[in-house]
């Protein structure tokens, strides 16, 4: 990673690149001295934060908690009950936060819009913004992709748009980009707090800002103007010193982080990040870190505001927000101290739960999976590894770009090797793909000539959408199903089946650089920083370490103009477009209340073992297209859940014994009344912010969900939708439940009526034996999450409240 180099800037982006050094500085300067306002979204986070002082006094707090705690709808209340006075309030507190706005992909805003309709509010209460980037398949190229899309997936869009235009949000039409690139660069100022319908929208974290991925039904509270709940996190402190050189990216930094906390190591917390080390990265760079924050469990990761931070505004045209967040940094508040003051950086002295110190100088490039983002290999070692496992040798195909890394810097580091190669007569062995995260990328990349260096190479420049990475991918190497093979990519998730939909493609995680390189020698078992490929001529080549631009000389390209936001104010005229025969979006129908008892009577459908994450309840790829269509949909639901007591994958057995798939066995019981559980392991839900994976068992009749432990998102998601998230007191007992087992609650309306205070079982009835036993079980529900589960769902009581 070069160093933060202002030299090769000039003119009037010199000056204000330095200008912007002299506001980031200590407070006190003269030019801010005689602030008496500020824009309106820093006066409200002022006077929050000088709320959240009185509260707590001197304190010492983290960055994330100032900016979190600033956005409470009522400091006190959160911060001092059931907290000692103020002085345990991770992990304990329920944190009633007010965001500052909402941001929804495509595929989840279908049915987030879904709910708010029912509502039946004229607009929303915060500014919101619709991204359509997950529907386009990505195959041949980014126009014929974008037409077929467009085609394809009209209805969708065009209710979309009908929504946006009727409730007043920014509408992003197919082709503008991926939700996390879009936000970066248009809507995250520091300080600010967003809610995202996407389990990677704390990208935003690389601008200091708190950006959560929920799922609809969250964001639905939101829209609202209703307080959105949140059990207080702690804070995992990541201290960084030295600084990157030649292989090693910021990627390696979140590579290396999930292979020490492992898929589950940052649930429950928030992870932040200081240290010397900070000053060193460019702000894509820490954006690609907060981004795979998701990989590890974390609720969000944050970093503190730099100089590259404010570079980073200004080439995304946004000089305003420079000298709006030096100045709300010089802004005093109530009193003398330092506290008066709205540091984006932890308070000195402030305390974490946990810290990770990390030297950027000693970090290798890592290379992760396959089949899941925690097991997390060093490039020196990966060849030794790929031949002890007997993973395929050969490489398929190199992919880069995505949310995560289709940065600028990025992208010429990678032109730089690919250039070199190039120059040696060489081109990439396996197939190459290229994914812009956003038409401002991608006009960017074109107008300084980075896009022609790859096509000329042969890379395939795919549309600005989320294509493979969320497994909308037709390939053209046929490679089938079935057929085990390597691919690498320098996207956030490679869950088994993720890309392409075929259990046996094994997806590597890296840098595009690493990626790139590998790419070029269509092996695994290459290592660019030690090997060297042979040219055409005879002669042995090594590609030279990577060397690229922190972002554009001038600043970026705006793009084509269809490729704009379109905003405007909410047009109660309008007709929001669903049509009554859809097979692509359907009116939702609310679910049930819960009964005036415990539950009884509830059959285990299926006991699953191994990994369950929210790509094995509702999986990606071509089911995107149901996501406005809730019975549709349903008929993915577990279909790649392991049957722990057979082996076999999307398979159970009814009480007669006959052999069924899941969805289909699961919908059999729905129309008999028949309701039903989930038994399962360690983690369930990992992964994506996608509440169908909720919606989809409570629609076919799921009551519970009985597990090992929970992924944070999906046991909100699952609350928010009247299904109960229930975890085993003894892990044990996991072994003494079986499918077809009959399963009552114990406690449970108790515990519900009483605001989520009460200790709950589950009697247990043999299948074949009538056997019985309880066993006892643990929850994480709050006195509103109970209330929504009285209530059916959340949506029953916001429609309710909102009528009134």
């Amino acid at each position: 990673m070069r160093p933060i180099d202002l030299a090769s800037r000039s003119g009037v982006a010199l000056r204000r690149a330095f200008q912007t050094q002299q506001l980031c500085q200590a407070a006190g300067s003269r030019q801010y001295s005689n602030i008496t306002s500020l824009p309106p979204t820093y006066e409200k986070l002022h006077s929050k934060y000088t709320e959240v002082r009185r509260v707590l006094g001197a304190q010492r707090l983290t960055l994330a908690e100032k900016i979190l705690y600033s956005h409470l709808d009522n400091a006190e209340e959160s911060l001092l009950n059931n907290t000692n006075n103020g002085r345990d309030i991770r992990g304990k507190a329920n944190l009633k936060l007010k965001p500052d706005r909402v941001n929804m992909q495509d595929a989840s805003a279908q049915m987030a819009l879904l709910q708010f309709m029912s509502c039946n509010l004229p607009q929303t209460a915060i500014p919101a913004s619709i991204h359509c980037d997950h529907l386009i398949v990505g195959s041949k190229g980014a126009d014929d992709d974008l037409q077929a899309g467009i085609q394809t997936n009209h209805e969708v869009f065009d209710f979309l748009e009908s929504a946006a235009k009727k409730y007043g949000l920014d509408f992003w039409a197919p082709g503008a980009g991926i939700i996390h690139q879009t936000v970066l660069e248009n809507y995250a100022i520091p300080g600010l707090m967003m809610l995202g319908t996407d389990s990677h929208s704390p990208n935003a974290g690389g601008l200091s800002t708190i950006t959560i991925g929920v799922g609809g039904a969250d964001a639905v509270e939101a829209l609202v103007g209703a307080p959105w709940e949140l059990k207080a996190p702690k804070v995992l402190g990541v201290r960084l010193t030295g600084k990157l050189s030649n292989w090693a990216s910021p990627k390696d930094l979140i590579l290396h982080l999930a292979g020490l906390l492992t898929v589950r190591g940052g649930t429950g917390y928030i992870v932040e990040y200081s240290g010397p080390g900070v000053e060193t990265l460019s702000c894509t760079g820490m954006a690609t870190i907060c981004n795979m924050g998701a990989e590890i469990g974390a609720t969000t990761s944050i970093f503190p505001y730099t100089e590259a931070s404010a570079r980073y505004l200004e080439a995304t045209r946004r000089e305003q927000a420079v000298k709006n967040a030096a100045a709300f940094q010089n802004f005093p508040g109530a009193g003398a101290s330092e506290d008066a003051y709205f540091r984006f950086k932890a308070d000195e002295g402030a305390q974490y739960d946990e810290l990770i110190e990390i030297d950027l100088s000693k970090l290798e490039p890592h290379i992760n999976g396959p089949h899941t983002p925690d097991l997390s290999t060093p490039l020196s070692q990966f060849k030794s590894t790929v031949q002890e496992q007997k993973w395929p040798e050969k490489l398929s195909a190199g992919l880069i770009g995505s949310c995560t890394n289709s940065s600028y810097e990025d992208m010429t580091r990678v032109e730089s090797i690919v250039r070199a190669a190039e120059e040696a007569g060489l081109k990439p062995k396996a197939d190459f793909y290229v994914t812009p995260g956003s038409e401002q990328i991608r006009a960017t990349l074109e107008r300084d000539g980075t896009l022609q260096t790859f096509e000329k190479a042969g890379g395939i420049v795919l549309s600005n959408a989320c294509g493979p990475c969320i497994g909308q991918w037709k390939r053209q190497d046929g490679v089938e199903k079935g057929t085990v093979n390597a691919i690498l990519t320098s996207y956030n998730r490679n869950f088994r089946g993720r890309n392409d939909g075929n259990l046996d493609t094994m997806n590597f995680l890296a840098s595009p650089e690493i990626v790139t390189a590998m790419a070029y020698a269509g092996s695994t078992t290459f290592n660019p920083v030690t090997d060297s490929l042979t040219t055409p001529d005879g002669k042995e080549f090594k590609f030279p370490a990577p060397h690229g631009l922190e972002g554009p000389k001038t600043p970026f390209d705006i793009g084509k103009d269809v490729f704009k936001v379109a905003s405007q104010p909410p047009n109660p005229n309008e007709k929001v477009a669903i049509s009554p025969t859809s097979e692509r979006l359907a009116l939702l129908e609310p679910f049930e209340p819960f009964p005036n008892s415990d539950l009884s009577g509830l059959k285990v459908l299926v006991k699953v073992s191994g990994k369950c994450t929210t790509d094995t309840i509702s999986a990606a790829g071509p089911w995107l297209k149901y996501k406005g269509h809730l019975p549709n949909i349903s008929a993915n639901t577990l279909n790649t859940a392991v049957n722990a007591e057979t082996g076999e994958v999307n398979v159970a057995y009814d009480l007669d014994g006959s052999k069924h798939t899941i969805p289909e066995l699961a919908k059999l019981w729905k129309e008999r009344n028949q309701p039903w559980l989930v038994v399962a392991e360690h983690n369930y839900g990992e992964g994506s912010a996608r509440e169908h994976a909720a919606l989809q068992p409570r629609y076919l009749g799921a009551r519970i969900i009985v597990c090992k432990s929970f992924a944070r998102i999906h046991e909100t998601n699952l609350k928010k939708q009247g299904v109960v998230p229930l975890t085993l007191a003894n892990e044990q007992d996991y072994d003494k439940i079986a499918a077809g087992d009959e399963v009552a609650t114990v406690g449970l309306y108790d515990m519900l009526q009483n605001g989520g205070k009460g200790e709950v079982q589950l009697k247990v009835t043999k299948k074949g034996t009538g056997e019985e036993f309880l066993v006892p079980v643990k929850h994480q529900v709050s006195k509103d999450q109970a209330g929504f589960i009285l209530a059916g769902s959340a949506l029953n009581l916001l429609s309710k409240s909102a009528s009134v």
